[in-house]
């Protein structure tokens, strides 16, 4: 037995949560336990809502009846453990048909604290449970565990099949009466006086972990009291293996728990970043070529998600010209990706939900003017509906960003060279595919006619603007690599404009591993234009964000193996400044923190350049 106990503490170092048999390793709301549960404003009903795997119950006996409270001053008529606990498990059972939770692979763990005298508490206890006796562990999913004033581990076998009981560290059970444990509690004051911040120091995380390990030697799910209860305290608990999560506040760890799977992100895949030769950077030559590539939604955190999750290393990260960008619209500190986007394209600040207009509504030139008038060619490149916000700044002027028909008919007045991404049917059903076919251009909706299209062309795919998580592979750097095999023959150069869309999306969604995919997709295609830049020395390159979607904060990551673990404080758009990185000729200038609107005009100056 010692050595099967040796061998299981060295397994549950690695995999602690793995080894505790007792909880479901399926769903991470088996993980909460609601602590001190009768005290909240719904007792039983706020944990059972919030799915938690345990909740507790202070008893205390009283004429043959009993309560539940924290003292005996709190005892109250109406508020018997029969009423508020068994009544309303009998309740859900019944409503699932037999089990407590829908999900019938799920148990609940109801740990009853004794706080009256042992033996006629828990002789009280038999009695109550007696009724639900076919809902309880071993023939229902209700596990009853009794703590406080327990008995002695000897005489554990004298009370009846659906008693279980809560364990303590360092106490030598049998094997008979490890079956009898339900789990192994401790107060987190005993190893550690650590208050949630941070991390604990490595001689309390030894001490926590060796507690811990003893109890999954046993095959028993461990549990702390006491413990610090915020974000990052559950989320540092969690990762050095304590099973049940202790908690006052329900709702919070439940959401937390419940968006495990939206919150956390563990790459498979990892590329090496191009190493730029940093040839022409700070040069101040002449700019032939201008790739701009925007992020949208893209803020640091988002950044160095993808960086975490690519074991430390991006594209981005070779930049050595940055600087940052204030991002307010002309009436709003925060602004929206039509606002930013117009500032980028124009030099004007607007209202949100403007395009290509100033803050009096007036149309404003885009910068394809600038480009066409020197010469240039140009291309307009999205992993989303082209005729959205960030593009539509670059040809369209309305007031109102949903008049996407009305913007795509503007695409006649203000044409590109190229124009890939999606939202055909604002071009089918306005006509304007039509119309452009009728001008010479080359017009599809199917992906696969990419490699022979010939410039000027559009080329709009919604099949093929999906995420990345739905398989959208390489659309970005296809599109990227095929409008420089049609440009850059051009003697007087190009702009590209190429938008990473989906960053945004993924920020909206609150969905931290779409937002990583997204962002990792976007760095893979800096690299080509870094790349591309290299190859001639007259190719400034710069890649910023229109504003930061979702508030997004990394609460845990990995360096080592790609994983991220980020939370987010909105679904909408923040104001944080966002960074610009520039690479080639002229990128010093940009440099220093400014308003986005100077993107714009740094771009135009080096034009005439």
């Amino acid at each position: 037995m010692k050595a099967i106990c040796q061998l299981s503490i060295s397994l549950c170092a690695l995999i602690p949560w793995a080894v505790s048999a007792q909880t479901s390793t399926e769903n991470p709301l088996s993980r909460a336990h609601s602590h001190n549960d009768y005290m909240q404003a719904a007792p039983f009903i706020l944990a059972y809502q919030n799915q938690f795997g345990s909740m507790e119950a202070d008893v205390h006996l009283r004429n043959d009846t009993l309560f539940v409270a924290h003292d005996t001053k709190d005892i109250s008529s109406d508020r018997t453990f029969d009423k508020l606990y068994l009544q309303q498990i009998a309740k859900q059972v019944g409503n699932n048909k037999g089990s407590v939770y829908q999900d019938k692979s799920r148990t609940m763990t109801l740990l009853v604290d004794l706080k009256t005298t042992s033996k006629p508490t828990l002789q009280a206890l038999v009695k109550a449970l007696a009724p639900y006796e076919s809902l309880l562990v071993p023939r229902g999913s209700v596990k009853v565990v009794v703590s406080g004033d327990t008995p002695a581990p000897e005489v554990f076998d004298q009370y009846p099949a659906y008693i279980f009981f809560d364990g303590r560290p360092g106490i030598n059970y049998t094997t008979a009466q490890a079956t009898r444990l339900g789990m192994i509690s401790q107060d987190f004051h005993r190893y550690s006086q650590w208050n949630g911040k941070g991390i604990p120091v490595e001689k309390d995380r030894k001490a926590i972990t060796d507690v811990i390990a003893q109890a999954h030697a046993l095959g028993k799910p461990f549990r702390f009291w006491a413990s610090p209860d915020n974000i990052n305290a559950w989320k540092i608990l969690m990762n050095l293996g304590v099973d049940y999560i202790n908690t006052d506040h329900v709702a919070e760890l439940g959401t937390f728990l419940s968006n495990r799977k939206n919150a956390e992100y563990k790459s498979t895949e990892f590329y090496r970043p191009y190493q730029p030769t940093y040839n022409n950077n700070d040069a101040l030559g002449k700019v032939k070529n201008i790739i701009l590539l925007i992020g949208d939604g893209m803020g640091l955190a988002q950044i160095y998600s993808g960086l975490t999750a690519n074991r430390g290393e991006l594209n981005l990260g070779k930049f050595l010209n940055i600087g940052f960008s204030k991002t307010a619209s002309s009436d709003n500190y925060i602004t929206d990706s039509a606002a930013g986007a117009t500032a980028f394209a124009s030099g004007n600040k607007t209202r949100n939900r403007a395009i290509g207009v100033d803050s009096n509504l007036v149309a404003v030139p885009s910068i394809i003017r600038q480009v066409k008038a020197t010469g240039r060619k140009a291309a307009l490149i999205s992993a989303g509906d082209i005729t959205d916000a960030t593009p539509a700044a670059f040809y369209a002027h309305r007031p109102e960003r949903s008049m996407m028909d009305e913007i795509a008919t503007d695409y006649l007045k203000e044409p590109v060279d190229i124009l890939i991404g999606g939202g055909f049917n604002h071009f089918a059903k306005t006509k304007t595919a039509d119309s452009l076919k009728a001008r010479g251009f080359q017009v599809s909706d199917n992906w696969s006619d990419l490699a022979d299209m010939k410039a000027p062309f559009v080329l709009l795919d919604d099949k093929h603007t999906v995420s990345m998580l739905k398989g959208r592979g390489d659309f970005l750097k296809d599109s990227f690599q095929k409008s420089l095999q049609t440009l850059q023959s051009n003697p007087k150069g190009f702009f590209m404009m190429a938008e990473g869309a989906q960053v945004d999306y993924g920020g909206h969604a609150n969905i931290v591993p779409y937002v990583v995919t997204e962002m990792l997709d976007f760095d893979k295609l800096v690299g080509e234009a870094l790349r591309f830049a290299d190859s001639n020395g007259e190719t400034l390159v710069i890649v910023t964000a229109d504003h930061e979607t979702g508030g997004l904060t990394l609460l845990d990551g990995n360096l080592k193996t790609g994983y991220v673990d980020g939370q987010f404080s909105t679904t909408d758009h923040t104001a944080i400044m966002v960074p610009v990185f520039a690479y080639g000729p002229h990128s010093l200038d940009f440099r220093g923190v400014y308003e986005n609107t100077e993107i714009f005009f740094k771009m135009k100056k080096v034009l005439l350049k």
